[in-house]
């Protein structure tokens, strides 16, 4: 039995991002961002980025429609009893080529009416300001990330919603899983580097074996000027307004080694370091010696990214208040026989024999939650926040009508049991939110099919259906722990 329970004051509630939900891409001036551009499937860019290329489906550009349906959206969450709602704010839609002169009157609209919504329930919105999506016209004009001339524009875009928005929110995420640069996803997310020197990428086809020593080099100067850009919005964030609270985010995946033969272990401790890389940066304020020793596993000489002793001032200046993560998985380590592999957003070794899998192959390991709260607070020693957890599944409407989902319901618990763990572990845990409590566009595979929420939404992989809102089994028994503050899980 639990000694302790949730505090009183616990962000109990929900994740999005706007390219995933929103849909309504070209409405009301918004601009196209390079996710925007993602196929389904096998997550294909066209060759010239062409945003409307023939026989192909761009599941964001309706995606559930959230643009239209954010009342109803919104109202569903008041229901669950959420304290707060992660969503994003699209760059695209306030400065529609990133570095506009003026924004977007259309954008900032919008966006009020969320926060209006959201305060007609008390939901405190969590506003992520860039989650994965580089405006296309950035990428275009000077490869994103990998230009210096993005930090500043990216600055602008961040003082003009801290200034719109500074009564309206109290908590921001300057990136969503920063560190996801680091691997084959960071060629998108760089909004730069493609595969093969081209614009045109595939996932399957962007491994980190398939890149130079130049393009790895590229990929982390574009993760440095992230850095910086995360840096200089704490700092003007906090100068509009100090009572804001400005974290950012990294992708968190327990890494264990497969035996107790030390090759294992020294693995699995090394693998951590591509959460400690970007973590030490943005909570320390600097690169430390495992970062360094990071990049140099990666064949990258740190001197060549660029850092000038400016940069270190505003890294030291620009640390942040609180760091989220997100946790679905873990993976096993073995360097000293080959085994099964197992899937997550990284590459996650050998899959654990002790563990069950979903079927997308991720491995369902609530205790590793428990493991990554004590090893992130441990290491850092400030609030941190789930931003993510959720389970991706097959649902399907019953004859009834309805969605039984007990699987998640499942997960749902043990997941919370272990949080409550980590609390009676000391842990400062500010709150937590569910990936995604009303199923969205897959952003790994641009699939419906595989459902996150506790809300069904009528749509298929191709695009069609009613969008249709259900509540799912899942949707009564979040309510129920909201209800509770968790005290009905044991």
């Amino acid at each position: 039995m639990h000694k302790i329970q949730f505090p009183e004051n616990f962000l109990w509630g929900g994740a999005t991002s706007a390219y995933q939900c929103e849909g309504a891409w070209k409405e009301d001036g918004k601009g196209f961002a390079v996710t925007d551009l993602l196929t389904a499937g096998s997550r294909e860019i066209p060759r010239e980025f062409t945003p409307v290329e023939k026989d192909c489906y761009y599941p964001a550009a309706t995606a559930i429609d959230h643009y239209h349906h954010y009342k109803e959206d919104i109202a569903l969450f008041a229901e669950m009893g959420f304290k707060v709602y992660r969503m994003s704010i699209s760059w695209v839609r306030i400065f529609p080529n990133g570095d506009d002169e003026v924004p977007n009157p259309a954008g900032l609209a919008f966006y009020h009416k969320i926060f209006q919504e959201c305060k007609k329930y008390d939901i405190e919105p969590l506003v992520t300001i860039s989650h994965h999506d580089v405006p296309l016209a950035l990428a275009l004009k000077q490869d994103g990330w990998l230009s210096r001339k993005t930090i500043p524009a990216f600055v602008t875009y961040c003082k003009t919603i801290f200034k719109e928005y500074q009564d309206e929110v109290k908590y921001w995420i300057t990136f969503n899983e920063i560190n996801m640069m680091t691997n084959y996803f960071g060629d998108i997310y760089t909004g730069g580097i493609l595969s093969n020197g081209t614009r045109y990428l595939d996932i399957a086809h962007a491994s980190e074996e398939s890149l130079s020593a130049d393009k790895m080099t590229k990929r982390f100067t574009a993760l440095h000027h992230q850095f910086i850009a995360s840096a200089l919005a704490v700092q003007v964030g906090h100068d509009i307004n100090p009572d804001f609270q400005i974290g950012s985010m990294v992708a968190g995946d327990a890494h264990y080694p497969y035996s107790c033969n030390p090759v294992n272990v020294i693995e699995a401790q090394q693998s951590m370091n591509r959460l400690w890389y970007c973590g030490d940066v943005m909570v320390r304020g600097e690169y430390s010696y495992a970062s360094r020793h990071y990049l140099k596993g990666k064949g990258v000489d740190i001197e060549a990214l660029g850092i000038t002793e400016e940069d270190k001032c505003i890294l030291k200046k620009g640390t942040i208040d609180f760091l989220a993560f997100s946790y679905y998985t873990s993976g096993c380590h073995a360097v000293d026989e080959h085994h099964e592999t197992t899937a997550g957003n990284f590459s996650l070794g050998v899959a654990n024999p002790y563990l069950k899998k979903s079927d997308w192959g991720w491995v369902f390991d609530p205790q590793g939650l428990r493991w990554m709260l004590n090893e992130l607070y441990g290491r850092y020693h400030i609030p941190v926040f789930i931003a993510e957890n959720g389970l991706g599944a097959i649902d399907e409407v019953s004859e009834d009508g309805k969605v039984h989902d007990p699987y998640r319901i499942q997960y749902l618990n043990e997941h919370v049991s272990a949080m409550r763990d980590a609390l009676e572990d000391g842990v400062d845990l500010l709150g937590y939110t569910w990936w995604g409590p009303i199923d969205l566009v897959s952003a790994s595979t641009g699939e419906m099919k595989k459902r996150y929420g506790f809300i069904y939404v009528d749509m298929d992989d191709q695009g069609k259906g009613s969008l249709k809102r259900i509540r799912k089994d899942s949707f009564y028994h979040y309510q129920k722990i909201i209800q509770t503050n968790g005290s009905c899980i044991e």
